[in-house]
């Protein structure tokens, strides 16, 4: 019994050290009318393919998804490290989004990133 309670903690510890995908940084630009590139930066503690932020995600205040960007690879050794979601729609009527960042265990960050559009 006492072997399987420390199997069980070694196999989730990099779970409970490695925590949520966090938004450090978002540079906005406008290209054209209501399109806009989200350059954000995230850090997170990567340990590899089982563990790595996946994805950010662009969000209304009201909480639609207006936007997506997939990271498909672990950032071990690129901490934290920045990527672009570009020609995003935004409704003219919006003056500021909510971004969140993902990782394949601990799911999306509840804490969101709110950034202003004007």
């Amino acid at each position: 019994m006492r072997a399987l309670f420390i199997f069980f903690i070694f196999a989730f510890a990099g779970t409970c050290i490695a925590g949520d995908a966090e938004i450090v940084k978002v540079k906005i630009e406008v290209t054209s009318a209501q399109k806009y590139n989200f350059t954000v930066t995230i850090k997170h503690a990567d340990t590899g393919w089982e563990h790595f932020a996946n994805a950010f995600r662009v969000y209304s205040p009201e909480g639609e998804l207006i936007g997506e960007r997939v990271l498909h690879h672990p950032h071990v050794k690129e901490q934290p490290f920045t990527r672009t979601l570009l020609g995003v729609s935004v409704l003219s009527g919006l003056s500021e989004v909510v971004i969140k960042a993902s990782c394949f265990t601990a799911g999306e960050n509840k804490k969101g990133y709110t950034v202003k559009l004007r």
